[in-house]
């Protein structure tokens, strides 16, 4: 059982905490209201996982995210990776279990694996100490028979990619009709037409008083259409209004699709930036690349590359610049 954290209490005494992190942080982790952890009346079991995990305080999104998704309200977000967006959603997920019930009473969707094994590890960790709550991470390309038989014991938390969920679902051996949050991150790639009809069939297995809590870099029209569709007046987060190049004097930019580039381009472009694109679709007299991506182009498959420079106007003279690869690609995608 939880108890109360009393004025005075020296639990945080404690506590395992690791090295303190003594990265360089941007603002979209460090402009925060000020609040801390505690302010959201969390369990005391819960407080100590958060706290071992490193985490200090909560990041922007994790202020704007955590006690709206206590109230039980859907939400609809919008923070890049790398600023706390796991624990804006893990941490009141977790608040909400009731480890009375043997059931599963959330779940996160993922589009990889790689993903799904990352935030599994975190909430494993975040709620090793609140005595007994069970996570299972299913994916494809794993046994299924592994996963039917984990099934038979108490899960009270699912991290799935959407293929293998809805399999199971559709088996009956994950048993959905008590969850009361589903968690949705990356839902710009889980919303794409690679997922779309099966996040629409897993949507469709759940209660109707579910939670949706959205998260994604970008918002594209299959989200907005998603939005409208599932969820039920979200509050909407957006900490993303400006596109920035904030440190970046030359980059490269690998995406995942045509589409994605042009669209990138563009806005870089639009920003006063010199930007070169090239992508598998392009008529090789239609390509805009600079001649200085010639050796880099001839090493990878035309099919699986998306690319585009971007420098910054005054710095275009100078020799020597810092580069940025931004990894947005998975080897085989179609373009």
């Amino acid at each position: 059982m939880s108890s109360a954290i009393k004025p005075g209490d020296d639990w945080k005494k404690t506590l395992k905490l690791p090295p303190k992190d003594l990265r360089i942080k941007t603002s979209d982790v460090t402009s925060t209201k000020g609040n801390e952890f505690e302010d959201y009346c969390l369990k005391r079991e819960l407080l100590m996982g958060i706290f071992e995990m490193g985490w200090e305080k909560p990041s922007p999104i994790q202020e704007e995210s955590i006690p709206i998704a206590l109230s039980g309200r859907d939400i609809l977000a919008r923070a890049k990776n790398g600023t706390g967006k796991s624990g804006a959603y893990l941490i009141p997920l977790l608040e909400r279990l009731d480890l009375k019930k043997d059931c599963i009473q959330a779940m996160v969707i993922v589009p990889t694996r790689e993903l799904a094994l990352q935030v599994s590890h975190i909430c494993i960790q975040v709620s090793k100490h609140m005595g007994g709550v069970k996570v299972m991470a299913t994916t494809g390309g794993t046994n299924l028979r592994d996963d039917i038989m984990r099934l038979d014991d108490t899960v009270h938390v699912v991290i799935a990619t959407p293929g293998r969920i809805l399999d199971l679902i559709k088996k009956g051996v994950a048993k959905v009709d008590h969850i009361q949050m589903i968690v949705l991150d990356e839902a710009d790639k889980l919303l794409s037409q690679d997922f779309l009809q099966i996040m629409e069939d897993i949507i469709m297995t759940l209660p109707k008083n579910r939670q949706i809590l959205l998260y994604s870099a970008t918002f594209p029209l299959s989200v907005q259409k998603f939005m409208s569709s599932h969820l039920q007046k979200p509050y909407e987060i957006n900490l993303m209004e400006e596109f920035t190049l904030k440190g970046i004097n030359q980059s490269i930019i690998f995406c995942n699709s045509s589409q994605r580039v042009e669209l990138l381009a563009k806005k870089i472009s639009q920003l006063g930036y010199s930007c070169f694109y090239i992508h598998a679709k392009m008529r090789q007299e239609h390509s805009n690349i600079a001649s200085w991506t010639e050796k880099i182009a001839t090493k990878v498959t035309p099919a699986k590359l998306s690319l585009c420079r971007v420098d910054r106007p005054q710095e275009r003279s100078r020799r020597e610049q810092d580069q940025y690869w931004n990894i947005d690609w998975r080897p085989g995608t179609k373009n």
